[in-house]
């Protein structure tokens, strides 16, 4: 009986071939890529927190309000926007409907001033207009009296819960995409599982956006506010992002998950207001902050919770076309493939079905 030839033992280079596949190299050099993106985002955005361009009211009589004005907007590095008011209750008014963050009250006839911050838009924000008024009042001979008068809550410590609760509902919604991508194929085979995936992530929405209200306000009680609001928020925010997860998926398969993350962690956290308002983010975060989920879904909820759902129709357009646009590219992903390809069928690593 004739011997079968052994094989010969393989190379350590050959072994490696096997191990490391080509398509398992490129997702490998694109979780790196992910990887520096997140150290440079977080800490381009965050390491060097200053103001600039904050919108701020000042109330004086005559000349004093002209000449202050003149003052505040010659400062090093322009940290203020300044403009005046009529009077106090305009300040208070435009800073209730978020069109200022804080204001300045002149009494020319004595030496203390009164400023108005709103510490419940963030209280970073907050300390540094106070900080940045008591020293240019001490150059001044003068002092300061603060008054905040849309306080952040006492269970809201350093005025973060808003986003941390946005936080949450982002990673929902990504994680909830995601999942049905990594266990049935990024790419829906038809529009009826395409309906089907969207659906699933309406309803991880509802029950979402409700636990986190619940969470934050009756249970913690770290934020006040409606919890029917919270709720409506918390859900459409998690199914505009899961929407966008699925359409990005449906574009570029399983990197689509990658994108995602770029955008709505990478991208989208370090710039939505949260630990820095965004006044006192650089530029670049400050321009795309509003326009992804978590800067307007951030601002939003502090919205809600502080000023009365003030300043609210933006962020919501915002985050209403960020779930519109994927469910349409979602669906339209679907219908290109009308007829479910043969059981079994594998296309780019990725199976075919739901």
């Amino acid at each position: 009986m004739a011997r079968t030839a052994e094989a010969p033992p393989k190379s350590f280079l050959d072994e490696v071939r096997d191990a490391v596949t080509p398509r398992a190299t490129l997702l490998v050099l694109g979780v790196v890529a992910l990887q520096l993106l997140f150290i440079a985002s977080y800490v381009g955005a965050l390491h060097h927190p200053k103001p600039k361009d904050v919108a701020f009211g000042v109330v004086a009589p005559g000349a004093a309000a002209e000449q202050t004005v003149t003052r505040l907007k010659r400062l090093p590095g322009t940290p203020l926007d300044p403009r005046t008011l009529t009077d106090e209750a305009a300040a208070r008014e435009q800073i209730a409907h978020r069109d200022i963050d804080g204001a300045l009250l002149v009494d020319p006839g004595g030496t203390t001033d009164t400023l108005l911050v709103a510490s419940g838009g963030g209280k970073t924000l907050s300390n540094a207009l106070i900080a940045l008024t008591t020293e240019l009042e001490k150059n001044q001979g003068r002092t300061v009296r603060t008054v905040d008068v849309v306080p952040a809550d006492a269970q809201d410590a350093n005025g973060l819960t808003p986003f941390y609760l946005v936080v949450g509902w982002c990673v929902g919604g990504y994680l909830c995409a995601s999942a049905l991508a990594i266990s049935t194929g990024a790419r829906p085979a038809n529009t009826r599982r395409a309906v089907i995936r969207l659906a699933s992530m309406a309803l991880v929405s509802i029950v979402g956006g409700l636990g986190g209200a619940v969470i934050v306000g009756p249970v913690l009680g770290a934020l006040p506010g409606s919890v029917a609001a919270l709720w409506g928020l918390g859900a459409l925010i998690t199914f505009a992002v899961g929407a966008a997860t699925l359409a990005l998926q449906c574009v570029f398969g399983i990197v689509g998950i990658g994108v995602a993350v770029l955008l709505v962690v990478i991208l989208g956290n370090p710039s939505a207001g949260g630990a820095l308002p965004p006044p006192m983010l650089p530029p670049f975060w400050k321009a795309i902050g509003p326009a992804l989920p978590p800067g307007a879904g951030t601002w939003a909820t502090r919205s809600i919770a502080y000023f009365e759902s003030n300043a609210i129709t933006t962020p919501m357009l915002v985050l209403a076309a960020w779930a519109a646009l994927g469910t349409a590219i979602t669906l339209a992903a679907g219908s290109r493939n009308r007829q479910a390809p043969p059981q079994g069928f594998q296309g780019r690593g990725e199976r075919r079905s739901l």
